[in-house]
């Protein structure tokens, strides 16, 4: 049984109470108050499951052998704190009494206390040089923080990210990044609109790829893979953008984000499951390719994702590891599961690349 959570239920929890109201309110919309009748078992001693669970109403007790070691009930200050929290759980919890309750996610408490911390900062540091204001702050970081690639970086990662961002202001028809120059920024729009153009290999007339708005990021794909711009990135209309160096943007992004995995370990993990997909041409698939592999080259990946199983585990590869760490990125924006192949196809022996 499930009842309307209201802020009054959660804004003394901690640390729930060091939310803002506008995050206190996101929390309460993913969050049901929940009934437990006296007797029924809360939590199981050796329980992992990724959530933080606060006693609303009633009264529990903390089972160990079948003997009761500790009781909890709601009002008390005790209760304002999360319950038996320590993962694997330490011991079985049962409802004394009828119990009310709620278990919020992990994942989303993370992300709720980074948006503040990270919030704070930026509207702090930026508005004393009258860069921003804080509504469009609100929108870009709001976007950014929710993409599933930010759920897999760890707090304080994002919080120094925002720490070394660097302010721009753009006027309309400003080109940002250039197809064909070195990558050196990473950029993230703030606010205002901009364009994404293709100019074809032969030189014709550029093709518009996308427009991107409000907390859109671009200029990954050419720090990861250590090439050159892939695309232009024009602005269509005033704006500012922020931007973060190469160098910070491969410690704090890069670095949690792809998990490399050897040749051993990877064909235990397909055995078991997982999927080869080499994001290499058409043709250098067809000439070796590891047994089983999907091939979905790189440049058609974004096209191509829908292909994809967000329930399995993917192990991405090609000749030298560089574009493989590219998809990898790619595919984590949109929470997939990924694994690089370490050092690549060319560091395998010939008859293990062998179709």
């Amino acid at each position: 049984m499930t009842k309307q959570l209201e802020i009054s239920d959660i804004q003394n929890l901690v640390p729930i109470c060091s939310l803002t109201y506008e995050n206190q309110l996101e929390l309460i919309r993913s969050v049901s108050r929940k009934t437990l009748g006296a007797g029924g078992v809360l939590l199981r001693k050796g329980q992992e499951d990724d959530k933080t669970y606060y006693l609303l109403d009633g009264e529990i007790e903390f089972l160990e052998n079948n003997r009761v070691t500790a009781r909890r009930a709601a009002g008390t200050s005790e209760a304002l704190r999360p319950i038996a929290n320590k993962q694997p759980r330490q011991a079985t919890l049962v409802a004394k009494t009828d119990i009310q309750y709620i278990a919020v996610e992990n994942d989303l408490m993370d992300m709720l206390l980074t948006w503040d911390q990270a919030s704070s900062y930026v509207v702090t540091e930026l508005d004393n040089s009258n860069v921003i204001d804080s509504d469009s702050d609100s929108d870009w970081m709001t976007k950014i923080l929710r993409s599933d690639i930010f759920m897999r970086i760890p707090p304080a990662n994002i919080q120094k990210m925002f720490m070394r961002l660097e302010h721009l202001s753009a006027r309309k028809g400003e080109v940002i990044v250039r197809q064909g120059e070195k990558g050196d920024y990473y950029y993230i729009l703030q606010n205002g609109q901009c364009e994404v153009v293709r100019a074809s290999a032969e030189g014709g007339k550029s093709i518009r790829l996308a427009v991107l708005g409000p907390g859109d990021h671009f200029g990954e794909e050419a720090l990861i893979s250590d090439t050159v711009r892939n695309a232009t990135v024009r602005m269509v209309t005033d704006g500012s953008l922020m931007r973060m160096s190469q160098q910070d943007f491969n410690e704090l992004l890069k670095e949690p984000v792809l998990d490399e995995v050897n040749y051993k370990e990877a064909c235990r993990l397909i055995e078991e499951g997982a999927v080869w997909l080499d994001v290499r041409l058409e043709n250098e698939h067809e000439g070796s390719a590891l047994n089983g592999s999907m091939n979905i080259p790189l440049y058609l990946l974004r096209l191509r994702i829908a292909k994809l199983d967000p329930q399995k585990k993917y192990i991405v590869c090609c000749d030298s590891g560089r574009r493989s760490a590219t998809a990898a990125y790619l595919l984590s924006q949109k929470g997939f599961d990924v694994l690089v192949l370490s050092g690549g196809l060319s560091a395998l022996p010939q008859a293990e690349s062998a179709a």
